[in-house]
């Protein structure tokens, strides 16, 4: 007969084993450590719930704001402290609608998008499927894994999405936090563009496409008549009703077939927006999108804030906050995000490799 302690011992084991087979985690290597993040299937239980927020007085009835993002396992955490700060800045947070491009095949269901209504149970709140297979034979290998992915790609059919009551959405990637009023973005003056975003014409256009592409008339001759310059497509204010109208998603899959032929750029789903609209956006105050805040997107290295007012960091690049505070080894900037973060647990689980 086993003795008293041993059965307790066993017990132990047995409720630890149950225990830890319910809050399922994944692993996320960073140097040598592994950070177990929460899977799927557990994140309802890995967020706090965010406060109740309300429209102050004079937010009208017809005052709506369209915000559109994707919505993906790894990204979550980031997801959740977007949607926390957007809330928190504005006026009139009830007038913010969002609307969440899935590739999870339970969209509406269970899963993450359960996660955001259990943090968020006062949102107006849509979740669309985006299948994969509709641009997953389109992509071409990219200087990042993740930038090779389908959902990165979700931003080019967003007007083939979204319902025909919206006219105009906002577009954010879930690496951002907004500390201004969202409504002062989205009610930009598009002054008749399909696209209004900030922009970069001191940058090096020409490093975002290869040889090929400069040395073949046919193709640089897209730029011919116009100004081009970068934008960061992870902040944009689109014209939904225009989009359609000028059949702007199959322009820019042309871009993505011809990338597929012959090699004409190395950066995912930027460069084809590059071609169909640099030179022709609506240009926004630079305080709109603090990007490259995550570094550069081989090594992901430190950067510092750009001077002159802030409305939205922007974590672009390699590196991403909730990553780099969980294995300590934080830049500065990432304190800048900290505040919004809902994840539950004050210390993640780390494992010495």
């Amino acid at each position: 007969m086993p003795s008293n302690s041993a059965v307790v011992v066993v017990i132990a084991i047995f409720l630890v084993v149950i225990l830890g087979a319910s809050h399922a985690v994944t692993g996320a290597r960073v140097g040598t450590m592994m950070i177990r993040q929460p899977s799927s299937s557990s994140s309802v239980l890995m967020f706090r719930e965010a406060p109740a927020f309300r429209n102050g007085p004079d937010c009208g009835a017809d005052g709506r704001v369209d915000i559109a993002m994707t919505l993906d396992a790894n990204y979550l955490r980031g997801t959740m402290a977007a949607v926390l700060s957007i809330l928190q800045h504005t006026a009139c947070p009830e007038s913010v609608a969002f609307h969440f491009l899935t590739a999870d095949a339970d969209a509406d269901g269970h899963g993450l998008s359960a996660a955001l209504r259990a943090s968020f149970p006062f949102l107006d709140l849509r979740v669309y499927r985006f299948d994969p297979s509709r641009v997953r034979d389109r992509i071409s290998r990219s200087v990042r894994q993740e930038l090779d992915q389908p959902l990165n790609y979700a931003r080019v059919y967003l007007a083939d999405t979204l319902p025909r009551d919206v006219r105009r959405v906002t577009y954010l990637d879930s690496d951002v936090v907004v500390v201004d009023d969202v409504r002062t973005l989205a009610s930009v003056d598009l002054a008749g563009h399909v696209v209004a975003a900030p922009e970069y014409c001191h940058a090096n256009f020409s490093n975002y496409f290869t040889d090929a592409f400069w040395s073949h008339p046919a193709l640089n001759g897209t730029f011919h008549g116009r100004r081009p310059c970068y934008f960061n497509t992870g902040v944009m204010v689109m014209d939904v009703d225009k989009w359609r109208a000028g059949g702007y998603t199959r322009r820019v899959e042309e871009w993505m077939a011809v990338q597929k032929r012959r090699r004409i750029y190395h950066l995912g789903s930027l460069p084809p927006f590059l071609l169909v609209f640099a030179g022709h956006i609506r240009a926004v105050d630079h305080r709109w999108n603090q990007h490259g805040l995550g570094g550069d997107n081989v090594e992901g290295r430190c950067r510092g804030l750009h001077p002159g007012p802030i409305s939205l960091l922007h974590w672009s690049g390699k590196g991403k906050p909730w990553l780099r505070l969980d294995a300590r080894r934080p830049c500065s900037v990432d304190y800048l995000w900290a505040p919004y973060d809902l994840y539950r647990y004050s210390s993640p689980v780390i494992d010495e490799w």
